[in-house]
């Protein structure tokens, strides 16, 4: 793989400079319709394109391939339907062809099957190294025979251009559609063998299964209900912290603070940022959870050690800067032609601010809502150290609560099977998540819509 690289390179650079060097002589006789820069950049761009897709569809598509082949070799030692035993036996394969992990006899592999994989991955690399070469070298004939004085060769170059640009503006589009097939593909295995009623209105949450026919317990309860509850009682209790303190910041710093004050505290709100979130754990475990508890004693309130509003303040300072910033950026957008016309007929500030600035920065605002929302939907450590793993269905903020991503991790850690209730219940939370966090972005954009059209 490295060769064809080096090999697409070389292509590039001798196809700009061939090329360039051609459309120069060319200019020397008559015209060029475009400079000699866009030929060169044309052949470079056709020396490239073929490779490159040749690569792409070898990385796609040779892995599995050889994977597949090995998998054959290892059916007479290895139970077909046992998926996680091929895929141990195939990663160790992998590791020991690769030389970084010596073969031992208990390894359930043997020494044929490893020399097999050496040899399919020395094939593959020189196969795609001599596909690389000739893709690049008929892309690279196809633009030199194009080049002549008339080629419109800058509009060419713009039309690739464009198609590049495009296709990278699509891989997001792709990798979201990959994500949410893969959820779906592992939900509906999960649903296969858990109701969808239980999983959405039931109200136990003990993802605790038998891993073998032979153990005794462990039927499971996987009612998802105290698991949205409690993601929704910590980012509200976080939200009702970020939203009026973020948005008072920034409009403080935006229209009432000098330069000198702005840049020393914009700096500092932002610090809080880069603050690692294990950081911020500890100090709800160690400082807020426990100054809760103890306020609550003074005030005879059963207060647990571990509670949904420490963890909930915590994650509200965390998220501060992200309403302060964006929103400062965005009413700072605000034209100062449209504060002058409110100002000149007659309003204050404060009037002025309220409804005129802020109503013509909504949509900005909402967005870093949106954004601070889903940056403690998504949060894990901080819910961990202080609201604990328990997944309690109750409206006190001072009960230990837990939330969906903190259940998502805690089902995909240790040893289990992949196919078993319990892990693939980490999708079906997950799909969930991402439908309630989709289905309130539809909200918040039609809200904002609705908004402007009164406007």
């Amino acid at each position: 793989m490295h060769a064809a690289w080096i090999i697409l390179a070389i292509l590039v650079i001798t196809g700009f400079l061939l090329g360039n060097h051609k459309a120069a002589v060319l200019a020397r006789s008559g015209k060029l319709h475009s400079r000699p820069r866009y030929h060169g950049v044309f052949i470079a761009l056709w020396s490239l394109f073929p490779g490159l897709m040749v690569v792409t569809l070898f990385a796609l598509f040779a892995s599995w391939t050889i994977d597949t082949m090995i998998l054959k070799d290892l059916h007479g030692t290895v139970d077909q339907t046992n998926a996680m035993e091929q895929s141990v036996l195939l990663n160790k394969v992998k590791l020991v062809a690769e030389n970084k992990m010596t073969l031992n006899e208990d390894m359930g592999i043997t020494m044929e099957t490893v020399l097999r994989m050496q040899t399919l991955n020395r094939s593959a690399d020189t196969l795609v190294t001599a596909l690389v070469m000739g893709a690049g070298l008929l892309g690279f004939g196809y633009s030199w025979n194009r080049i002549h004085r008339e080629f419109r060769a800058r509009q060419e170059v713009e039309k690739m251009v464009r198609i590049l640009l495009v296709a990278a503006s699509s891989v997001s589009l792709f990798i979201t559609l990959g994500i949410v097939l893969s959820l779906i593909f592992e939900t509906l295995r999960f649903f296969a063998s858990v109701p969808v009623t239980d999983f959405l209105f039931g109200l136990q949450w003990s993802p605790q299964t038998a891993i073998r026919a032979d153990q005794v317990g462990g039927t499971g309860s996987f009612g998802a209900i105290p698991l949205f509850a409690g993601t929704l009682m910590i980012t509200g209790i976080s939200i009702l912290v970020a939203a009026p303190v973020g948005l008072f910041c920034a409009i403080y710093l935006s229209e009432f603070a000098s330069p000198q004050v702005r840049r020393w505290i914009k700096p500092a709100l932002e610090i809080l940022a880069g603050i690692p979130t294990v950081v911020y754990g500890l100090f709800a475990a160690l400082a807020v959870a426990p100054a809760i508890a103890n306020l609550g004693k003074l005030t005879g309130l059963d207060v647990a050690s571990e509670s949904a509003l420490a963890a909930g303040l915590v994650m509200g300072i965390m998220i501060i800067p992200f309403v302060s910033s964006l929103s400062d950026d965005v009413i700072n957008a605000v034209p100062q032609a449209i504060r002058d016309g409110s100002l000149a007929m007659g309003a204050t500030q404060a009037e002025t601010i309220r409804q005129v600035v802020l109503p013509a920065a909504l949509p900005g605002i909402v967005g870093a809502l949106l954004l601070a929302i889903s940056r403690a939907v998504g949060e894990t450590m901080i819910v961990v150290m202080a609201a604990g793993l328990a997944a309690n269905l109750t409206a006190n903020p001072l009960q230990a609560m837990t939330t969906v991503t903190v259940q998502i991790v805690t089902l995909l850690v240790g040893d289990q099977e992949f196919d078993s209730p319990k892990t693939l219940a980490a999708f079906a939370l997950g799909l969930t998540l991402f439908c309630i966090t989709l289905i309130l972005n539809i909200i918040a954009l039609g809200v904002v819509r609705r908004y402007h059209e009164q406007q």
